[in-house]
């Protein structure tokens, strides 16, 4: 599965550099702006592709003395930056639209037309090759988006271009702008609002009370306390908590008990246990212990 990730993100920077020097050369040979804009929109997204890339490739080096948990955090980092590009590129894409309104540009729409719709098709398959498989991968999801955010914008220049060749209509433009930076400005939010998550190392939605429900179903387990929920990776949830036991329980006998509250904490998406086992101390202590408490 991953070398198959990084096949799609070799294919899919290498068409984003063709589309971008095309809308470029298109945009000087027709005077339009708005194509020029989308090939620095597009050279942009290149660069967050190569970001997106590379972090995926170091996500796949094995764990070592330095880095324990190994490299997957690469892609939330990788995921976070190209959420926060994302947010800069739909500002200035809906400052651009604002001013256009009051700057209207003659254009030639036949050129324009016609490189915006190679930009077009070529966006389109881009967005279709990074939509295949790893929809939970936020990496994957943040390039998906520079692409979706890139077709959309192609869409926005080819009706801008018809409405400006048929009809001389050039208004549109900077409205189907308009739209196309407020659904990027969304969707990035989301993007880096859960990569800040995960690398805040934030509870991924999971009832606390139940995860005390299913620990403490097991009798041998007094209380549960100090716990830490978090989510490593777009693979990982970890739990890390201490547990109260009765004091003539083996270490064996606990291994087991271990293994059987694994198997039902892995229904919540926990995959990644760790217990310390206590006797007396802490507990009284609540779940969630705070430095003040």
């Amino acid at each position: 599965m991953k070398d198959h990730t990084t096949k799609k993100f070799a294919y899919v920077t290498g068409l984003n550099v063709v589309i971008t020097a095309a809308e470029f050369i298109g945009g000087f040979v027709s005077g339009s702006l708005s194509l020029l804009s989308d090939a620095v929109h597009n050279l942009s997204d290149v660069g967050a592709i190569i970001i997106s890339f590379v972090a995926h490739i170091i996500s796949n080096r094995r764990n070592n003395r330095n880095k324990t948990f190994g490299y997957e955090r690469a892609e939330t980092l990788a995921a976070f930056t190209n959420g926060i590009i994302l947010i800069l590129i739909s500002i200035v894409l809906f400052i651009e639209a604002i001013e256009r309104f009051w700057t209207p540009t003659k254009i030639s729409g036949g050129v324009m037309l016609i490189v915006a719709i190679i930009g077009l098709v070529s966006n389109v398959i881009s967005m279709l090759v990074m939509n295949q498989g790893d929809e939970k991968n936020l990496n994957v999801r943040s390039t998906f988006m520079h692409m979706l955010s890139d077709a959309l914008s192609s869409v926005a220049v080819v009706i801008g271009a018809i409405f400006i060749y048929y009809w001389h209509i050039s208004w549109i433009d900077p409205l189907m702008t308009l739209l196309v930076s407020v659904f990027v400005f969304h969707e990035a939010c989301e993007i880096t609002a859960k990569a800040a998550n995960v690398l805040m190392e934030s509870n991924p939605d999971i009832d606390l009370e139940e995860v005390n429900r299913i620990v403490l179903s097991f009798p041998e387990i007094k209380n549960i306390h100090h716990v830490h929920l978090w989510r490593y990776s777009d693979r990982y949830i970890m739990l890390d908590a201490h547990v109260n036991v009765d004091p003539d329980l083996t270490a064996r006998k606990f291994e087991l008990l271990t293994q059987k509250i694994s198997a039902k904490l892995q229904k919540l998406g926990i995959n990644h246990i760790n217990f310390q086992v206590e006797c007396e101390r802490g507990k009284n202590d609540k779940m969630i212990v705070t430095d003040r408490e």
